[in-house]
């Protein structure tokens, strides 16, 4: 509960450095809210109104102060150009991306752990070769000509085999679950083979180097074959680094979905977030970066807690460390 309690106040303390950075940053961009909704042409009376009217021209640490206050009760904003609440607007955009994330993760879980046992327990150079180059070229395909490719071979209409949605995302959204899914499947393929050989590799280093310590030789030694002992002891050993990476990996994938839903049309929150920046959205942009920090901070949250829950180790050499001191 101590560890917890200590995460918990690092985790409030971040995010009030991260409000800090995101609202000073936003506020050094050029360009001007105002002068932007009030057109090129404007007279400057119209500008200094709408400053007025927004609160532009408020001091800053008065803007600052109003906004996180806002923030405490939940309140994250009106977009001042669509006039929206960016609630609304984070939770329609957060229905695609979330999705998307959770899909393109299960797919490179399910390509990455599999092959990268596979390629440590491979008795055959040239098979451990082979998964070696096939996971450098996965991992090294740009996210942005793997998802043409994709769309060449499986796009309705203009792939090969023209057989899945390639742009946009339902009207109705997730009205209709099946047509939802459809136009997340390429989307999620993309990021799933790029993330699961990133997964691939370190699955394999990571159990290549246990494959060889005494943990698996005493497993031998008690009647189990390789195979079993890699994948019964190796892998649970294994288990913390792959919470780790998997949970980190989850929490940047929110950026890097960003090319693929501006790739394939998707209304989600890095197309969102890219197009409110081109528009100078100040009260949507700041909001939607703190949200998304906290979430990375929260992933590294839970990723922590998980880790410690999953190798005793760590809680033990806490508890001596705790009666030493």
């Amino acid at each position: 509960m101590r560890f917890v309690i200590r995460r918990l106040l690092l985790f409030v303390v971040a995010l009030f450095g991260i409000s800090i950075v995101v609202f000073a940053a936003l506020r050094i961009l050029p360009g001007d809210v105002a002068s932007i909704m009030a057109g090129i042409n404007a007279p400057a009376s119209r500008v200094a109104q709408l400053r007025e009217q927004l609160g532009l021209n408020r001091p800053l640490i008065a803007q600052y102060f109003d906004w996180m206050g806002a923030l405490v009760t939940g309140d994250f904003g009106t977009s001042i150009l669509t006039g929206r609440s960016v609630t609304s607007l984070i939770g329609a955009r957060a229905a695609i991306t979330f999705p998307l994330i959770i899909l393109g993760l299960l797919i490179a879980m399910v390509i990455g752990l599999p092959l990268g046992c596979a390629a440590v327990l491979a008795r055959s150079p040239r098979v451990r070769a082979a998964f070696h180059v096939l996971a450098i070229i996965g991992g090294s395909v740009p996210a942005l000509w793997g998802g043409l490719l994709l769309i060449l071979l499986f796009g309705k209409g203009v792939g090969l085999v023209g057989i899945l949605p390639s742009q946009g995302f339902p009207l109705d959204g997730w009205g209709k679950p099946g047509s939802a899914i459809l136009s997340l499947v390429l989307p999620a393929l993309t990021v799933g083979i790029i993330v699961g050989a990133s997964l691939m590799r370190y699955t394999r280093a990571t159990l290549g180097d246990l494959s060889s310590s005494g943990y698996i030789d005493m497993a031998r030694s008690c009647g189990m074959t390789r195979t079993q002992a890699v994948l019964n002891v190796g892998l649970r050993l294994a288990m913390p680094q792959l919470v780790s990476v998997i949970g980190l990996t989850f929490a940047s994938m929110i950026t890097g979905v960003m090319v693929i839903e501006n790739l394939f049309a998707l209304p989600g929150i890095g197309n969102g977030l890219v197009t409110d920046v081109g528009n100078r959205d100040l009260i949507a942009v700041q909001s939607e970066l703190f949200l998304l920090a906290a979430f990375f901070l929260g992933i590294g949250l839970i990723v922590d807690v998980l880790h410690r829950i999953l190798d005793p180790r760590l809680k033990s050499a806490s508890s001596v460390a705790e009666v030493n001191a």
